[in-house]
């Protein structure tokens, strides 16, 4: 994955600003390049730093920050995880507790947050924080860079319903981070919060996946047959297939809404219809992924290297 992901900014796909070697494209020209990749498929960029973290440093941060991490972004140097979730906030994520107390030229980071997708390869992670106790909750937070290597910061992995280990907890104990590293002005992370969401969610929907199943599924329709036809004449699944694909094409349609009016207001503030697209595309996703077991039937059993049923 990452040797695919240095290789993009060589031909300056790695990101989008072209001061930092990216392409200079519209966002619409970004959502057509990402669905080509989802369509192929291949990674699409580490979506933790070209995605999330890398938006908010370009248009919040200091040209410092600019000149140092949107380089290393872009060529997979520095390897990003979010941290939004903490074990107490859940969806209402303006009530986390995660705070950062200012001594100096230094915070000191006390915390847990929860769900870090692939934190145990990760260099920097973003958190949000408070860093007000007092005021209202969403005024009271900032958006501070951590480096997961520093003292005190130890990962611990969530076993998931497949047997895998992709999401963690990670704790913070008297971590220190320079001030340098707060994004933008303090408390001011509800609005960075908000904005990073925005640019997530127009990504996350991946509509190219869902189209690359099912081109997959129509392929294999030809090789596997119900009652003596293939199943793309069977009424019932051809059915199943053409609302999952009316699912998708409308989706696909809220989508280049949202991405056509990115920066068209001025405000750093996410089109609302954004927030439809993460459940929405992971209904699909999860449709599409049904049909293809049901298609497949028993050899969508899983393997565990002893099953001798179809030799």
């Amino acid at each position: 994955m990452i040797a695919w992901w240095r290789t993009l900014p060589k031909k300056g796909w790695g990101q989008p600003l072209e001061e930092y070697g990216g392409t200079g494209w519209t966002a619409v020209q970004h959502y057509i390049f990402k669905e080509e990749l989802h369509m192929y498929p291949v990674p699409a960029p580490l979506a933790f730093g070209v995605s999330m973290v890398g938006p908010v440093i370009y248009t919040f941060g200091e040209d410092a920050q600019k000149k140092y991490y949107l380089p290393r972004i872009a060529n997979v140097d520095d390897w990003w995880c979010q941290g939004f979730s903490e074990p107490d906030s859940g969806s209402d994520l303006a009530s986390m507790k995660m705070r950062a107390e200012r001594k100096g030229d230094k915070y000191i980071v006390n915390g847990q947050k929860t769900w870090k997708t692939l934190a145990q390869y990760a260099d920097m992670i973003f958190c949000f924080c408070r860093t007000d106790l007092i005021a209202r909750k969403q005024t009271g937070i900032s958006f501070i860079l951590g480096d997961m290597k520093t003292k005190g910061v130890p990962v611990r992995p969530i076993q998931i319903i497949d047997g895998g280990y992709k999401v963690n907890e990670v704790f913070f104990d008297d971590v220190e981070v320079p001030v340098q590293n707060l994004v933008g002005e303090e408390n001011k992370g509800w609005d960075y919060a908000k904005f990073l969401l925005g640019n997530e969610r127009t990504g996350i929907a991946r509509v190219g996946v869902s189209k690359e199943r099912i081109r997959r599924i129509r392929e294999v329709t030809t090789k596997f047959k119900s009652c003596g036809r293939p199943l793309l004449k069977d009424p019932a699944f051809s059915q199943k297939l053409a609302a999952c694909e009316i699912e998708l094409k409308a989706l696909e349609l809220t989508e280049l809404r949202v991405v056509a009016d990115e920066g068209k207001h001025g405000d750093g503030k996410p089109n609302p219809a954004s927030s439809v697209l993460k459940i929405k595309g992971f209904e699909i996703q999860q449709a599409t992924t049904e049909l293809l077991m049901e298609l497949i039937g028993p050899f969508a059993a899983p393997f565990d290297g002893q099953f001798t049923f179809f030799k």
